[in-house]
């Protein structure tokens, strides 16, 4: 093998990219270019790339070193076990929102109906659908470009859900009423450090350009008129409002309200039920 060639193999292109984003993230993209899995690209590490797909990973690289996230340049993200379809329109489903499923599941009844607002990618609902057959779900989205992502993951993954257009329950009949309620808000302060760091991923979906909030309390005021008696509602939330999220609750008449960590042993969900 010639000086030249070398340098086009598997493991010769990982070991540049690594220098510059790291191996895991190196291992993603040329693995995403190749079609190939991390497996492929150990056991076969020294062979040779085209010159194609050299200079797409090399351009990948480059795009991932100015900032752009991993998923946005594969086109998607794994959550709870399987692989979702993302795109700048939503935001990137992280592990810590999986407490969430988790914690409905726990109180979600085998044929229950669930409404979650504010689906974005659509990872929780056709997780929550996928994880339990029997339940019901219908999920919201105030943008027609996001509600297309979550459909067409939807679609992918089998999951049948009924979608609808709008802010929070004016997205759902006035009158109808579900046996949990669930959702992923814009919950950070417009003055929270961490904006920064999210410049790729859709604003409105990370903040209310408030308080951070805003939305929390919409949806924790509205639940009560469209949960049945028993109900549960489940919100998601940043590390630092779990006091003020309970509170929220306590005042809209929510009963066995508490505040469940992440893995990182953060606040990141209040849940309550409705006093049968």
């Amino acid at each position: 093998m010639t000086t030249e060639t070398s340098q086009k193999t598997i493991k010769a292109l990982l070991s540049h990219a690594t220098a510059k984003i790291g191996r895991f993230e190196a291992s993603i993209l040329l693995g995403h270019v190749l079609q190939k899995p991390r497996e492929y690209l150990i056991a076969h590490d020294d062979e040779i790339v085209n010159d194609l797909a050299i200079t797409t990973f090399n351009m990948l690289v480059d795009t991932r070193l100015e900032g752009m996230p991993v998923p946005y340049l594969t086109g998607r993200q794994e959550f709870f076990g399987r692989y979702f379809t993302v795109t700048s329109d939503v935001l990137i489903p992280r592990p810590d929102t999986e407490v969430l499923i988790e914690q409905a599941l726990l109180v979600t009844p085998p044929r229950a109906h669930v409404l979650e607002m504010g689906t974005g990618s659509g990872c929780i609902a056709v997780t929550l659908k996928l994880q339990n057959p029997g339940l019901t779900v219908t999920a919201t989205d105030r943008s027609p470009d996001a509600l297309a992502v979550a459909q067409a993951n939807a679609k992918d993954l089998a999951a049948d859900i009924t979608f609808a257009q709008g802010s929070w329950y004016e997205a759902v009949p006035e009158e109808q009423t579900f046996d949990v309620i669930c959702s992923n808000p814009p919950y950070i302060h417009r003055n929270d450090h961490h904006l920064k760091g999210l410049v790729y991923e859709p604003q409105e979906a990370l903040t209310d350009f408030e308080d951070g909030l805003s939305c929390l309390r919409e949806i924790v005021r509205g639940a009560p008129k469209h949960l049945k008696l028993g109900g549960w509602l489940l919100v998601e939330h940043g590390y630092d409002q779990g006091q003020a999220v309970r509170q929220l609750f306590t005042d809209a008449g929510f009963a066995a309200v508490r505040t469940v960590k992440d893995y990182g042993d953060n606040d990141r969900l209040t849940m309550g039920r409705i006093p049968a």
